[in-house]
């Protein structure tokens, strides 16, 4: 008989209320606390999700032993606290993207994660959407040839400003949606980010002191592939989703089902031009934006022994560390480069090519 895991949320926000949606009602799955700081949303979603208990500290929880795994959906400065306590306690660990809002605790996450008898997942929820999956295997498998043109644009026109302020006053669009879609390039082209530069702006007067809401980074990559990354938050930005690849024998484009013009009902489309052949062939895929469920599987795979972490943790750091570079090259308006020269000088305290600082170039 598979074993039902007692789950804990810690957050129950935007991300945390994402992940009790799609996970409360499943078979392997036993909603066993949820955590907030604000009591009434604590108590709301433990009624809405059928928790066994509520609270505003999850360390109350930690002794008990009837928890099996925590997901952390936190403000990314608490994650490295949470995550400390949580593993200490011998809890298997999902976490919410970005893992810390400072370089410095990211690398400590990732060290502390690595060191740990429980493991730790983090949360790139498109590693585990089946558009991008295939839109993955198309380009590895050589689809449109290589090198690859990685044009991508996230931008969110804020409908809720305090909310976007709170997030900024974490850490800037960059970082928290830029590891996504480092790690898109990372993953699609099987290469390593090795330079970022880029501009950044605040188009609103009232962003957070030390932040910025606009900003386009550019990345090389290791095997001549190229992208650029832009992610604005705003309240005059236009919201934008633009996810295209251009290599030699033709494009990709991801088109998510809410942005079709028509036919959203058969979900995402991924639209394939092949040259020479000068044909057009589309893909429908219909998944979950934000399969929570199926990331959660993941983790318990790796517990249990029958799958690996997706992504590992040295494919989730090195996502990471391109973003906090990119953070920098905005800050300074130097290019970085990640120097795997860098890497080896530390590899003896931070394994497996795991620089932990940057060479501006």
């Amino acid at each position: 008989m598979e074993k039902v895991y007692r789950v804990m949320v810690i957050g129950c926000g935007h991300m945390g209320e994402a992940h009790l949606r799609d996970i409360y009602y499943r078979d392997r799955i036993h909603l066993a606390a949820v955590i907030d700081k604000d009591p009434g949303r604590a108590e709301l979603a433990a009624k809405k999700f059928g928790a066994d208990r509520f609270g505003t500290d999850y360390r109350d929880f930690l002794d008990s032993g009837k928890i099996d795994i925590a997901v952390i959906a936190t403000y990314a400065a608490s994650h490295l606290r949470i995550l400390r306590d949580c593993l200490g306690a011998g809890i298997h660990v999902l976490c919410e993207k970005p893992v810390a809002s400072t370089l410095s605790d990211a690398e400590e996450f990732f060290r502390t994660a690595r060191g740990a008898g429980s493991k730790v997942l983090v949360g790139h929820i498109l590693r585990h959407n089946e558009t991008y999956q295939k839109a993955a295997k198309l380009i590895r498998e050589g689809a449109i040839g290589s090198p690859i043109v990685m044009r991508m644009v996230q931008n969110h026109h804020t409908m809720d400003w305090a909310r976007y302020k709170r997030l900024l006053a974490d850490c800037p669009p960059i970082v928290d949606c830029g590891v996504h879609y480092f790690d898109v390039m990372q993953w699609f082209t099987g290469e390593k980010i090795v330079k970022v530069s880029g501009v950044k702006a605040s188009v609103d007067s009232d962003v957070p002191a030390g932040s910025y809401n606009y900003g386009i980074v550019t990345a090389a990559l290791s095997g001549g592939s190229v992208g650029y990354y832009e992610a604005g938050w705003g309240n005059t930005v236009a919201s934008g989703n633009l996810k295209e690849f251009i290599g030699p024998r033709g494009r990709l484009s991801i088109i998510p089902a809410y942005q079709r013009q028509s036919h959203r009902e058969e979900g995402d489309l991924i639209e394939f031009y092949s040259y020479p052949q000068k044909e057009y062939h589309e893909i429908n895929l219909r998944t979950p934006r934000k399969p929570t469920y199926r990331q959660l599987l993941n983790l318990i795979g790796a517990v249990e022994g029958t799958g690996e972490l997706n992504p590992t943790l040295e494919e989730a750091w090195s996502s990471c560390r391109a973003a906090f570079a990119a953070d920098r090259a905005l800050r300074t308006g130097a290019a970085v480069s990640l120097s795997e020269n860098a890497d080896s000088a530390r590899a003896a305290a931070f394994p497996k090519g795991c620089a932990r600082d940057f060479s501006a170039v």
